[in-house]
Order: C-alpha cells, then sequence, then structure tokens
C-alpha cells in the first residue's frame, strides 16, 4: 500500500473541521504510513488535537499569511506538504478551500486528482475509490497507476475520528511563496442571521417540504403563509436543514403560491441535492422517484402525507404517518415551545 499523506486546513477559529476527522477516519482505514499535513494559522495547536491518531510524521506550513483561504498561498503550501512527505497517496476532505487549489497542485506535481470521491479502500495491495454518476444511480471503483494521486473525500461518506488530543511533534515546513502572493486578502464575512439560514449540511435532520403545502387544504382554501410560518418556526426550534421538492420550488415559474422561505438551492432529488442527514422527515410529498432518490444516504426516513397510497408507502420510507402536516406541526411546534419553556424555567 501506498504511503498516505492527508492534507486538511483550519477553519477561522483555528479549529479543524468535521469532514478533515473524517477523512482522518478514512486514512487510517488504509492502513500502511501516514503523514498528515496542515495548512492554517496555527498548525501546531491543530496537530495537537489529532496527536493521538498514530500518523507518522506531522507537517506544518504554519503562519498568518496562511490563516485566511487564498490559492497562491494554499497552492504553494500543499505543494510543499506534498513534496516534503513524499507521500504517493494525497488524501484531502472536499471543502471549498481545497476543491478550488489541489486539482492545480496535481498538475504542478505531475500527477492525478480525483474528486467527489465517497469511499477510499485498499484494492490487492493499492489504493481503490468509489464514487458516484447519474445523480447516485450508478456507483465506480477507480483505480489509477499514475503517482501522486489526489483524492478529494466527500463530507458525511466516513464515521469522523474521535480519538484524544495528544502531543505531536510538528515540522515546520518551508514555503516558497512567489512575488505577489498575498495580494488577495478577505476583508469579512457575509453571512444570513441563524433564524433565516435554512441550509445546514451538519444538521441532524433534513426536514422537506412537497408541494402539497401549497395546495387547496380541507377548507378550499390555500395557507401558504400559514404553511411558511409553521416550517420557519420547527426549523428554528430544531435547527434543522430545509429541502424542497422539485415540484414545489418549480412553482414560482406557474404563478403559484410559493414559499418564499423556498428555493432551488434547497432542491432535494435526481435534479438537486443528494443530503447526508442522519434523519430525514418528507411532509407533503408523495415520494416521487426523482424526489426519493436524493434520499439515498439519509439514515433514517420518516414521512407525513394524508395518501396511505403514496409513494413512501412502497418502501421508500422507514415509516409513514397518515396525516395532517399542518396539525402534525403545530402540534410539534407547540411540544416544543413548551420543552424549551420547561427549560429556561
Amino acid at each position: 500500500m501506498d504511503d498516505t499523506l492527508l492534507l486538511v486546513h483550519t477553519e477561522a477559529d483555528g479549529s479543524l473541521a468535521k469532514i478533515a476527522r473524517e477523512a482522518l477516519g478514512a486514512a487510517r482505514s488504509l492502513g500502511g504510513s501516514l503523514t498528515i499535513g496542515l495548512v492554517g494559522g496555527d498548525a501546531q495547536a491543530a496537530a495537537g488535537s489529532l496527536g493521538g491518531c498514530g500518523a507518522a510524521r506531522f507537517l506544518g506550513a504554519s503562519g498568518e499569511m496562511f490563516r485566511q483561504p487564498r490559492y497562491a498561498t494554499d497552492a504553494a503550501a500543499a505543494e510543499a506538504l506534498c513534496r516534503a512527505s513524499g507521500a504517493q497517496l494525497i488524501l484531502a476532505p472536499a471543502t471549498s478551500r481545497w476543491a478550488r487549489v489541489l486539482p492545480g497542485v496535481a498538475l504542478r506535481l505531475g500527477g492525478r486528482v480525483d474528486t467527489h470521491a465517497t469511499r477510499v479502500f485498499p484494492s490487492e495491495g493499492a489504493p481503490a475509490i468509489a464514487r458516484w454518476y447519474y445523480r447516485q444511480r450508478m456507483e465506480a471503483v477507480l483505480l489509477r497507476p499514475q503517482r501522486p494521486w489526489i483524492v478529494l473525500l466527500e463530507a458525511g461518506c466516513h464515521p469522523a475520528w474521535t480519538g484524544a488530543p495528544a502531543s505531536a511533534a510538528l515540522e515546520n515546513v518551508p514555503v516558497d511563496l512567489p512575488e505577489g502572493a498575498i495580494r488577495t486578502t478577505v476583508n469579512g464575512l457575509r453571512a444570513p442571521q441563524a433564524e433565516e439560514q435554512t441550509i445546514r449540511p451538519e444538521a441532524d435532520l433534513l426536514f422537506v417540504a412537497g408541494a402539497g403545502w401549497t395546495k387547496k387544504q380541507s377548507d378550499g382554501a390555500t395557507h401558504a403563509d400559514d404553511a411558511e410560518r409553521l416550517i420557519l418556526e420547527f426549523l428554528r426550534r430544531t435547527q434543522a436543514s430545509l429541502g424542497g421538492s422539485k415540484s414545489l420550488v418549480d412553482l414560482s415559474g406557474e404563478g403559484q403560491a410559493v414559499l418564499r422561505c423556498m428555493t432551488h438551492l434547497n432542491q432535494v432529488g435526481q435534479t438537486g441535492a443528494t443530503p447526508r442527514h442522519p434523519k430525514g422527515l418528507s411532509t407533503c410529498c408523495h415520494g416521487e422517484e426523482p424526489h426519493v432518490v436524493g434520499w439515498r444516504f439519509i439514515g433514517e426516513r420518516r414521512a407525513v402525507n394524508l395518501d396511505p397510497n403514496c409513494g413512501w408507502a412502497r418502501g421508500k420510507a422507514d415509516v409513514l404517518y397518515i396525516a395532517d402536516a399542518f396539525e402534525v406541526l403545530r402540534r410539534i411546534n407547540a411540544l416544543l415551545g413548551e420543552k424549551t419553556q420547561a427549560t429556561r424555567a
């Protein structure tokens, strides 16, 4: 088995993201010699948080110039760490920071790169990866003879390493930065307020709304405003992530009532996202195949629908509740409110 280098970078606060620890778990499963390369403002602190993982070496590109993402400095640091390690297999978490940098690093090293890998494993003494094609309907296993081989691992595909911190001897690797490499600076970050954020990849629960929320209800009228209020209250109380079926997010182009909090970025399914939350709850959606394919990697699937013969009842959900989603969510929000008040008391 090839020697492995795991490339990780620190976050803005100096910590390591969960996806970095997932990539470490995958790297450890390969066996063989493991080197960890760290890029960030304080690589020593990050190395200490991984000190008990059993890596043979810890290499670091540390300093203020590496604290914030920047193509020139990140690429130079990653290249220096790869050359210093001598590893032929280079694993990295598929963060936005690494995804835009490592393909260029592979070119500098004369190697190859593969992205969106969901598994890495030994196959007859050589590393192999798996990735999905055609909206996660076909899985391919890939092997490459070219070295070095850089592989970007997707989030949520491997259990995160959870070992205890320990002391780690960090080898600082000098990085040769070209003139003008630090011209780009990050002046600040703009993000929506917590209560306005609806897409939360790290949430334990994915709440998906279907077009039924905007259709006529038992009183013969539509209640889109009420639906949006109930859904947003549920999201605020549970910090769940919001998804939507294609039929719902497409309604805005048809001149029909829509949920203003729902956009195509929330779409889950064959033409949308394929999330990996531990649990999923679908409401007012009939469980059509194009939508359900986006739930392929959800751990536990439940659905609320008034139709007992919908697609969810045909083996696509672990549990199907035959109920009115409006009434269900009103009751859940009330219970969550009572729990919050009891906690404060």
